[in-house]
């Protein structure tokens, strides 16, 4: 069994990832530092399941700070890096776009400097639909030109593709980037709209929609996620001089107002709905064409949308 870096196992995706990892018998290292985006008590609370795990060690340090990153790794024998670590959201990074830089590109920068100092040769990388930006062809597909973000955390997640294809092409490293799109279900980061959305309806407190609700996204379950993001480590340990971009969403696109409408039925509430213009940033829709991703490495998302909004919903309401 290998050892696996897991960069932001505390959140939403990782401790998700860390649980698979560890339930098949691999190591697992992880890393957090509890960023402040939101309260430090939920990610503690995603690691309840495996933080006295014997096969977890845990490092509570930041990615940006390069000898933070070397010292504390320092005795840890890594056979492939997840990285999943990183400031999220579009609309948070127009006001910070210089954190978003130190957080996502200088942090990457430093992972691929570790793998080179440590001859670790295997990395999935955390890359996002947001590349694609306002693009008009859909579903979006690998080749696509994304020279276009609309945002500084599109940015930072293009660049963080490019960085690594230049360490793919002089190290010799071998990469693969996953272009995630719009995963939820248990553990969902609380400023995501699933999230907020189910805790308003539930509160009777007024939900804001941007838009008139006809923008839609590719809603994709943690859970095919995950099993997409195990396939590319399995494929990568498998495969040598690789460098490849995969989609990874649910190639089903759903519209605000079906969203909303999804959670009233699993909330058994009607929402209140407060209508406002759309946000800068934004884009009108996220579609994955997932060809490539099946192709691949047989990723196969199995969770209809209104069975994980009824998982999620579940799990908010108990805990």
């Amino acid at each position: 069994m290998a050892t696996i870096l897991v960069t932001g196992c505390a959140g939403f995706i990782g401790s998700h990832l860390t649980e698979k990892f560890l339930n098949k018998g691999h190591q697992v290292v992880g890393i957090d530092n509890f960023d402040p985006f939101y309260d430090r008590s939920v990610k503690e609370k995603n690691m309840q399941g495996f933080i006295s795990n014997e096969s977890f060690r845990f490092f509570e340090l930041d990615l940006a700070e390069q000898s933070s990153l070397m010292n504390g790794l320092e005795n840890s024998k890594i056979d492939a890096i997840v990285h999943l670590a990183g400031k999220a959201g579009v609309r948070p990074s127009i006001e910070d776009p210089q954190g978003y830089i130190r957080a996502n590109i200088v942090a990457t920068q430093n992972i691929l400097d570790l793998m080179k100092e440590r001859h670790i040769r295997k990395l999935a990388f955390a890359s996002s639909s947001s590349v694609y930006g306002n693009t008009k062809e859909t579903p979006f597909h690998e080749n696509q030109d994304v020279s276009n973000p609309i945002s500084p955390y599109a940015f930072t997640k293009k660049a963080c593709e490019l960085l690594n294809y230049t360490y793919h092409s002089l190290h010799k490293l071998d990469i693969v980037n996953m272009r995630f799109f719009t995963v939820f279900g248990p553990r969902q980061r609380p400023d995501l709209a699933i999230h907020k959305f189910t805790r308003l309806i539930t509160n009777g407190k007024e939900i804001p929609m941007f838009g008139d609700g006809s923008t839609s996204r590719d809603y994709t379950y943690v859970a095919d996620t995950v099993d997409g993001i195990y396939r590319i480590v399995d494929y990568l340990f498998n495969k040598d001089e690789v460098y490849e971009i995969v989609n990874l969403g649910n190639n089903q696109p759903v519209t605000l107002r079906d969203m909303i409408a999804s959670i009233e039925r699993a909330t058994g509430q009607k929402a209140n709905i407060k209508q406002l213009p759309m946000q800068p940033g934004d884009v009108d829709i996220t579609f994955a064409n997932i060809d490539k991703a099946k192709a691949m490495f047989g990723y196969n998302p199995q969770f209809a949308f209104d069975k994980g909004i009824e998982n999620f919903v579940a799990w908010y309401q108990h805990g």
